[in-house]
């Protein structure tokens, strides 16, 4: 009882650092266990902030298709996240994998709004990389990771008029009602779940920035069992986002999607045409686009 008041005082004197971002700074594997060729990459922001990313090239022997820009959610660092996009290689598909400031390798502490100069560094090292000269880029946001993706986008057109389509999975429309959300379900913060969230600033949240996001092809996972961020979240985001793009329904916990390769295969077809990709109800649905043996 005593440790969960203390947790409940320090969220009350951090504010949304408390309710935002959980970074952990032991990385307990790298991409070699999953027997995977990457390259540690180091940036810096515009700050002076220095980061740590992962580079993920394409398989050896298989065509390169693109980029992809891999932004995680809230919690761990790239080694917990790996999940989300450690098959894209084999797929024909490079993959930066970004640890934001505080997690991981990356020095300082994760904050709004110096997290976007993160993905600012990101963006400017793919921009002089030669291994992704002249390949379409993809940005493939998790969780709160997507949701900091579109308020960067909306407020850097340039750099949303160089992309080929955004990946979102799992992503919070409000970060103030997902916290309300995760504060309501613990019996000693839900009498608090209101001014509580109230410490969380909604002003950058998805749901407000999307709309901006004209021209830019978005394929939106969510899930139907997802017990952190709540399947209304994804339907409004799919709702205020412009054309073209797609609402995927999956099934499985938060951000687990790409552990079924159903949906692994959905993406590599959606980043095949994102302009004219219509979205899948039924697995049955999925093309056979396996070569006979």
């Amino acid at each position: 009882m005593r440790h969960c008041v203390l947790i409940v005082f320090a969220m009350l004197l951090q504010g949304c650092s408390a309710l935002l971002f959980y970074p952990d700074t032991y990385l307990p594997f790298t991409p070699e266990r999953a027997k995977l060729d990457y390259r540690d990459i180091a940036l810096t922001a515009a700050d002076g902030t220095h980061l740590h990313a992962w580079w993920l090239p394409a398989k050896p022997g298989v065509e390169v298709k693109g980029t992809v820009l891999h932004l995680h959610g809230n919690g761990g660092n790239v080694a917990s996240h790996l999940g989300g996009s450690w098959w894209l290689p084999a797929q024909g598909y490079q993959v930066l994998l970004l640890d934001y400031r505080g997690y991981g390798r990356s020095e300082g502490s994760p904050s709004l709004p110096a997290l976007y100069q993160d993905i600012d560094a990101a963006f400017a090292w793919l921009d002089q990389a030669p291994e992704t000269r002249d390949k379409p880029l993809v940005v493939l946001g998790q969780s709160i990771g997507g949701a900091l993706a579109v308020h960067y986008l909306a407020e850097h057109p340039e750099r949303r008029a160089g992309l080929h389509a955004m990946v979102l999975d799992g992503v919070p429309a409000s970060y103030r009602e997902v916290a309300r959300y995760s504060l309501s379900n613990v019996w000693l913060t839900w009498p608090l779940q209101g001014p509580l969230s109230w410490l969380i600033p909604d002003g950058d949240s998805a749901i407000r920035g999307i709309g901006k996001l004209q021209g830019l092809p978005m394929l939106i996972y969510h899930s139907l069992d997802d017990p952190v961020v709540p399947l209304s979240n994804g339907v409004r985001l799919y709702q205020a986002a412009p054309p073209p793009r797609v609402f995927q329904p999956v099934r499985g916990g938060h951000v687990q999607t790409f552990a079924d390769p159903t949906w692994r295969k959905v993406m590599v077809l959606y980043l095949e045409d994102p302009q004219g990709f219509v979205g899948l109800r039924r697995l049955a649905e999925v093309p056979d686009t396996e070569s006979p043996q």
